[in-house]
């Protein structure tokens, strides 16, 4: 499983796991197909949306070892 830092790219991490793309709209993160969002970290885009980077984080991760648990 590849390690999701707060430097990952919204791009890079919808890679990985396209999945993760319903917890960020979920969070209230709607333009996560915008093609500027791509080339932001997580950490930039939860700072313009007003979003806890930690809490955001752990749900993210949590998913993440979650399904790698499964396969």
């Amino acid at each position: 499983m590849p390690e999701i830092t707060k430097e990952t790219l919204i791009g890079d991490l919808i890679g990985i796991d396209r999945g993760v793309a319903g917890i960020l709209m979920r969070a209230g993160m709607h333009c996560v197909g915008c093609p500027s969002a791509q080339g932001e970290s997580l950490e930039e885009a939860a700072f313009v949306h007003g979003m806890d980077i930690d809490g955001l984080m752990d749900e993210i991760n949590a998913y993440l070892s979650a399904k790698h648990a499964e396969n």
